[in-house]
């Protein structure tokens, strides 16, 4: 219990160092960390039965360990992003309180103490467990949390079962004996693994959080120049495997400097995200748009030929001519159209090809669409190989 307590005390200051760190990226780290906190309060104060009276301290510890325990449900609960039940962590509290007091003080009675407190415990585990099973990651670390979890809690019921059926001396783990020696084993153990638990699915979603900010654009939430080339090696595969025709928008805001100096940056930002919205709001799910640094964006659409691509591109162009959002100031595009010519040619190329079309459409007027020169030929050549059939 010693070695236990001293873990926990560490893996709290673990758990606490890692909530400070990523707060806002991963919920419930704070409650996972005062919860574990209070088990090492809970283990102090259940070692004061000397100093203390006996019923003072036991009273006192079973209602900080069943806060410990309940805080790790509400982080659990922050954690997959719902609303922590807060109202019914209060109330177990409240019935461990009364009744560790009534069967302890009023009418002594360690069979129904125990068995009392291992079901309102087994209630913030099985929550857990619903949590995971519901909310969790088809994932190795769900798997393993919602193991832990499972398996906790089938051990605290069994506690208070075998606390009915057989009274108070099979679970009194200050009595030597084999179920009790058991119970404190796994106790003691899985208090350390629970915690590992819930770090291995938190460490889990702050992987995914690195990978996407490492392939998005903050201010858009788009692919960024790394998630677009990592997009187009998986469609150029595709095109390889499926004959497929693969076609590129070159998409950037007309003027945009002027809506800087007129409106001021933070507008222009907003601007920015109204644009990227409006992009993915008009292309399917199988298509892409990326961000490539200021007002310049980039779609990539797979199984596309060039005609098709051609009313995408206006229905873009139409919508943010017509629309405007939150009192944004209105804003137009030109858009320069591109077909991938031939499965070796790389992504700087047709990259290339459509810049080439849009600085065609800004030369001609800017708020309207040009197609690259080599586009229908390629169009009709990949059709003409096979790669895909004109719709």
């Amino acid at each position: 219990m010693l070695m236990t307590t001293l873990m926990c005390g560490a893996m709290s200051v673990v758990m606490f160092s890692v909530y400070r760190s990523f707060r806002r990226e991963v919920h419930g780290l704070g409650h996972w960390a005062a919860g574990l906190l209070l088990l090492v309060c809970s283990s102090l104060l259940f070692g004061t039965r000397e100093v203390l009276p006996p019923a003072l301290s036991l009273i006192a510890a079973n209602a900080v360990l069943v806060a410990g325990i309940g805080l790790s449900m509400l982080g659990t609960e922050k954690f997959y992003g719902l609303a922590p039940s807060r109202r019914a962590y209060f109330l177990i509290l409240v019935l461990s309180i009364a009744g560790s007091s009534w069967w302890l003080l009023v009418h002594p009675d360690f069979s129904a103490r125990v068995a009392v407190f291992s079901l309102l415990v087994f209630l913030f585990y099985a929550r857990q467990v619903q949590l995971v099973w519901h909310h969790g990651e088809r994932h190795f670390s769900s798997f393993f949390f919602g193991a832990l979890m499972l398996l906790q809690a089938v051990v605290v019921l069994a506690r208070g079962v075998s606390a009915v059926l057989h009274g108070g001396a099979s679970v009194n783990l200050t009595v030597t004996g084999t179920p009790a020696g058991i119970y404190l084993a796994v106790a003691n153990f899985m208090a350390l693994l629970l915690t590992v638990g819930f770090m291995t699915v938190a460490t889990r979603r702050l992987q995914q959080i690195l990978e996407r900010r490492s392939t998005h654009d903050p201010l858009t939430q788009v692919l960024n120049r790394r998630g677009f080339g990592d997009a187009y090696a998986r469609e150029i595969g595709n095109l390889r495997r499926r004959r497929l025709p693969l076609t590129l928008l070159s998409i950037d805001l007309d003027y945009f400097k002027s809506i800087n100096d007129r409106y001021g940056h933070a507008v222009g930002d907003q601007v920015l995200a109204h644009v990227a919205t409006v992009i993915k709001g008009a292309l399917r799910e199988s298509d892409c748009v990326a961000r490539f640094g200021g007002e310049e964006f980039v779609v990539l659409m797979p199984d596309m030929p060039v005609h098709n691509a051609l009313g995408v591109a206006e229905r873009i162009r139409a919508l943010l001519r017509e629309s405007s959002h939150a009192g944004l100031p209105s804003c137009t595009v030109s858009i320069g159209v591109a077909c991938q010519a031939s499965v070796v040619e790389g992504l700087e190329e047709l990259l290339s090809r459509a810049d080439a079309a849009l600085y065609l459409a800004k030369e001609r007027g800017r708020d309207r669409i040009e197609l690259d020169a080599a586009a229908l030929t390629a169009d009709r050549t990949m059709c003409a190989a096979g790669i895909g059939t004109v719709r």
